[in-house]
This record gives C-alpha cells, structure tokens and sequence, in this order.
C-alpha cells in the first residue's frame, strides 16, 4: 500500500549479490549487511539533506539528478563505477563519505575504512535509485528543473526549493 522508502530501494538495486559481497567485507551475514546499509543510506541521505539550503555544489548535483536521464553514448561512463555517469552527485556522496563513514564508525565500531568502502560500492547503487525515483516523481506535485534550465533554476522558481526536491526524490519527507 504505501511506497517502498529510499532504503528499501537502495537495498532492492543493490540485489543479493552485492549485499553477500558487502556481508563478506563486514565479516558478518546478509542481515547485518543489510542494517549497516540502511544505515550508511541514511546518514548519507541525511547529511545531503542537511547541505541541500546551503551548498551551492549540492544544490547543482540535486537539480541534475532531477534532470531527465542521458541516453545513448552519454550513459557509458557508468560502467566505470558509476562515477562517469554520476556526474556531480557522484562527486557530492564522495564528499561527505569520509565524515559518514566516521561517524558512522563512532556509532557500530566497524573500521572508518571498511564503511568507506561500503559506501563506494553504495554510490553507483544510489545514483541509480536517485535517477529511478527523479523520473517517476515527475508530474508529483513537487517542482522539478525545466530540461536545459540552469541547474539548480527550476526548483526555487516553483517556490519548494532545492531541499523540497530532494524530499520528493527521497520520499517526500525528512526521514
């Protein structure tokens, strides 16, 4: 009945396979994989919540997000990792990946350098959700980027916001 929630579907992308590799590389099983992917999602999505107002580079990666995706010869940077074809979002998440995985690594006492690994896995994975989620949101009720606007314009000429938008992309609230 309701709507699957970012993590759920960062989990569902992310598939068993990858889950099992996570799993082997916190030397636990796929459950504990799977919290301390849920985990990692949220504070990741938390912290870009959180710079959505005032960072003029997330607002950018946020408003390209929510452009319509390339097609053809433009995708093929996402073989390489995702982080071609991530464009400044994949950039964004590399940033705030090292305080994350501190933090985070503070909370459950898994090494700083094994979560930040987690997360470089979990980048391509949350690029793909983020893509998924900006186009079926269009039409929802939130403002999105006029296509070839300039990044960042569309949103606030609707009146929401940058943060209004990643809410939308993210499930329509704060958490």
């Amino acid at each position: 009945m309701s709507e699957p929630s970012f993590r759920d579907d960062v989990l569902g992308e992310l598939g068993d396979d990858k889950l099992t590799e996570i799993a082997g590389l916190l030397g636990t099983d796929t459950d504990g994989a799977r919290d301390t992917v849920a985990q990692t999602v949220g504070a990741l999505t938390g912290d870009l919540q959180q710079k959505a107002d005032d960072d003029d580079e997330v607002r950018q990666a946020i408003a390209e997000v929510a452009e319509p995706p390339l097609q053809g010869v433009a995708t093929l940077g996402g073989g390489l990792g995702g982080m071609l074809g991530g464009g400044m979002m994949a950039g964004v998440l590399a940033k705030v990946s090292k305080p994350v995985a501190n933090a985070l690594s503070k909370k459950t006492g898994i090494p700083a350098a094994t979560i930040s690994r987690v997360i470089e896995m979990l980048i391509p994975v949350l690029l793909a959700v983020f893509a998924k989620r900006a186009a079926a949101g269009k039409g929802t009720g939130a403002p999105a980027p006029t296509p070839g606007a300039a990044p960042g314009a569309g949103p606030a000429a609707g009146g929401g916001g940058v943060g209004d938008l990643l809410g939308q992309i993210l499930g329509g609230g704060k958490k």
